[in-house]
């Protein structure tokens, strides 16, 4: 007995010295804690006709969901409410004009109409007919300006953005006053809608910002995407896909810093109970980042395509959480695939989706 307790006080003892002399290794990578993994799983398969599935909300009281698809043909663009199952309840149809951000806002969803270049709305419980009410229309701007990028060996590079003064909203948040306000993520632009929930049939889109850290001339090639409040409304939390960054602007100053750096495809963002949450539409995941902007838990991955239908998920674009779930749509946007059917057609596992599904996973606490 007395042998074993030597060797055990000499183990922990060494134990001890060595964490000493290498203390990053044993608290991880810059001293982070360990990152937290939950599995996603498929919530509903869309109907054959709803492909590319973007924009996400839901209705807190009956836990609907809301999709609408990013579609360049030749099938139409729709809206698809979705019952807390997963079973469709009704679908309108948009024509040849891809969505992109959806919101919920006391019986109302909120559309960014991508292909019109508007923000519209429509009734909760709409059908095949309901009329869809257009609020307000996006301007052109023109080039948000320059940027330079500091290189490690001490030179930098100049981004030039150009335009051609063709708006691109493509998400949305509002601020506890019911102000919309709507990244454009081409022209590098914030714009405002005051008063969306109430101004109609007078709303008026200004714009909030306009400045190159809003530009991208990375992949994706979209610049400023998903939004999100800070719970006290001082912050505004802006995705930028193609740099995979996470940004921060102040509300009052309009100042932007970096919040986040290397969130591969940086897409939609929601805040849950003052928890930062991510789509990063490149890593195939959905992350929370904690206060510092640094990965604490990642849900769900890529697992393949079986029969036209993803498993797990692929190209995650928009996410919404209701009841105490996240969901996820999965975009699967091929990015590099040739039209013409030339050598890069068949490239990325989103080649092979022919059902498009949303995901979900229950938000750890």
């Amino acid at each position: 007995m007395r042998r074993h307790r030597i060797a055990r006080l000499a183990a922990g003892l060494a134990c001890t010295l060595f964490a000493a002399i290498l203390p990053a290794a044993a608290a991880g990578p810059s001293g982070s804690a360990p990152i937290d993994f939950v599995e996603a799983h498929k919530f509903a398969t869309l109907p054959a006709d709803v492909r590319f599935p973007e924009g996400i909300a839901a209705n807190p009281a009956t836990g609907d969901i809301f999709v609408a698809t990013f579609d360049f043909g030749p099938v139409s663009n729709k809206l698809v409410r979705l019952d807390r199952n997963g079973k469709v309840e009704a679908i309108r149809d948009f024509g040849a004009t891809p969505l992109l951000g959806l919101e919920y806002r006391a019986g109302k969803v909120y559309i960014l109409n991508f292909g019109a270049g508007s923000l519209q709305r429509i009734d909760a419980g709409f059908d095949a007919s309901t009329p869809v009410e257009t609020l307000a229309s996006f301007d052109g701007l023109g080039s948000p300006g320059s940027r330079s990028e500091a290189n490690p060996d001490g030179s930098s590079d100049l981004l030039t953005f150009g335009s051609n003064g063709k708006s691109a909203p493509n998400a949305m948040a509002f601020d506890a006053a019911g102000n919309a306000f709507i990244s454009d993520s081409f022209q590098g632009a914030i714009f405002e809608v005051p008063a969306a929930t109430t101004c109609a049939p007078a709303c008026t889109a200004l714009v909030f910002s306009h400045d190159p850290q809003l530009a991208t001339a990375g992949t994706p090639p979209f610049g400023a995407n998903g939004l999100a409040f800070s719970p006290d409304g001082a912050t505004l939390y802006i995705a930028n896909t193609g740099d995979h960054r996470v940004l921060a602007m102040d509300m009052a100053t309009r100042a932007i810093r970096l919040f986040s750096l290397s969130v591969a495809g940086a897409d939609g963002l929601r805040m849950v109970d003052g928890d930062l949450w991510v789509a990063a539409n490149q890593a195939d995941q959905v992350m929370r980042l904690d206060g510092d902007g640094r990965i604490v838990v990642k849900a769900g991955e890529f697992l393949g395509v079986r029969d036209g239908t993803p498993r797990g998920l692929i190209f995650p674009a928009s996410i919404v959480d209701v009841k105490g779930w996240m969901y996820v749509t999965n975009l699967a946007l091929p990015l590099t695939s040739d039209p013409a059917g030339g050598p890069a057609s068949r490239d990325e596992p989103e080649d092979f989706v022919t059902r498009w599904t949303l995901s979900r996973f229950p938000i750890p606490r």
